[in-house]
């Protein structure tokens, strides 16, 4: 029987990736995002600026998944381990510099307009060719 779960990246290739995008702070926070909590991509582009600061720009530790972004629906929460909590703080700072929509309503990921899961998976792709080519 073939291998039924999904591979998994090492820890090795998770640093990899981590250092690699440490310069872009959106695709950076992105993949630490997904890293860190296990967000799948729809819930990490449907976040709302609401759903992961409070009113006056703090970063929440405890995230509510909106029912219309979750899978299946269902509403859930997830808990940002302190070092993501701390590049939500530094991404929040560049929203404002780059005048980005920091309402509750705003998406938290631009991109002129909220992102999209085909630009997310592009980014990836490109870095991954990055990564594994030889020059």
């Amino acid at each position: 029987m073939s291998h039924l779960s999904p591979p998994t990246l090492t820890d090795a290739e998770q640093r990899t990736i981590l250092h690699a995008t440490r310069r872009n702070l959106r695709d950076h926070l992105i993949y630490s995002l997904a890293l860190g909590t296990g967000l799948r991509l729809a819930e990490i582009v449907g976040l709302n600026v609401g759903d992961v600061y409070t009113p006056d720009g703090r970063p929440r530790a405890r995230v509510r998944l909106r029912p219309e972004i979750a899978k299946g629906g269902r509403a859930g929460d997830i808990f940002l381990p302190d070092a993501l909590v701390v590049k939500f703080r530094r991404f929040w700072s560049w929203k404002c510099r780059r005048r980005e929509g920091v309402q509750p309503s705003d998406p938290v990921f631009c991109c002129r307009r909220r992102i999209s899961p085909r630009r997310v998976q592009f980014a990836f792709r490109l870095l991954e060719l990055e990564l594994t080519h030889d020059w």
